[in-house]
């Protein structure tokens, strides 16, 4: 019983790592209609820049606010100087400039700090007897901060697009842009706001996931939390931040115990077998768990 409740916990840790990233996606995509691929990159860019602080002596938790800040300007810039000119041609475009961005903000990362493994200090206590006891398993308190602070952001999130007028503007612009416009909306605004958002998210996402990693700090670090959190966000539904949530932990779960009791994926397959069971999900409902169908009129 212990074994499996420490899987759990496992499985809801990684879950919310994967929740809270794709949470970032969502709130571009529902303004842009465009997977943001270079999400992860600006998250391990925004982490580089929490870590930098703590080698002069700052503490992980200005760090924190840094980087989240950082994401913030580093987002509405990204939105206001690339993404907006290029988005009134279509959205290949949009996705072209992401991928670019990928690229870019990878390479800068290695230029400025190289490519060495760095050792990422933890926003919560990570020792060894820094944990709770229950049921007989472990429930380690950095685990248990990233679940926190992911319940923070989803209540933060839920007062944002149900609660207040800017909210309201977003959730406008992401179901009908053109009419939002033309009832006075500031739609350019708005998504530089959600792209802000996003990026500050994913310098959060980044900042208390990275001590969690066995690799710690590094080029790559980033790039499988991207795809679990894509995966993550098709699977509750690219335009429902519930939807994300829900993705990321049943996800998180469920590759905890495939890895430990499908004896012949154990720790080699694990990511197939779960992304696997992902597609099969999307054919049977192709808009996810909570999706929005869409309807046009011809």
């Amino acid at each position: 019983m212990s074994l499996l409740l420490d899987r759990l916990f496992d499985g809801i840790t990684n879950g919310c790592v994967y929740a809270i990233m794709a949470l970032a996606l969502v709130i571009v995509f529902r303004g842009s209609g465009t997977i943001n691929f270079a999400q992860g990159e600006l998250a391990l860019f925004t982490t580089y820049i929490a870590w930098w602080l703590t080698t002069l002596g700052a503490p992980i938790w200005a760090g924190l606010v840094v980087s989240a800040v950082a994401g913030l300007v580093l987002g509405a810039g990204i939105e206001r100087t690339l993404i907006r000119p290029v988005r009134r041609r279509n959205d290949m475009a949009v996705l072209i400039v992401c991928l670019g961005l990928f690229t870019a903000l990878n390479a800068l990362a290695g230029l400025l700090w190289n490519s060495e493994t760095k050792v990422m200090p933890s926003v919560f206590p990570n020792g060894l007897d820094d944990y709770v006891a229950i049921g007989g398993a472990r429930l380690y308190f950095d685990g248990l901060g990233v679940w926190l602070v992911v319940l923070v952001v989803v209540a933060l999130m839920f007062l944002l697009f149900n609660r207040t007028r800017l909210g309201l503007h977003m959730r406008a612009v992401a179901n009908a842009p053109e009419s939002a416009a033309l009832s006075g909306v500031r739609t350019g605004r708005v998504l530089m706001f959600g792209w802000a958002v996003s990026a500050a998210i994913g310098a959060v996402a980044g900042v208390l996931v990275t001590p969690l990693s066995p690799q710690q700090l590094g080029l790559q670090t980033m790039f499988p939390i991207l795809i679990y959190a894509s995966a993550a966000a098709l699977f509750g539904g690219l335009d429902s931040p519930i939807g994300a949530v829900v993705g990321g932990l049943v996800l998180g779960v469920l590759q905890q115990l495939i890895m430990g009791y499908v004896g012949f994926i154990g720790d080699t397959l694990p990511q197939t077998a779960a992304l696997t069971i992902i597609v099969a999900v999307l054919v049977v409902r192709p808009t996810g768990l909570f999706g929005t169908r869409q309807l046009e009129r011809v």
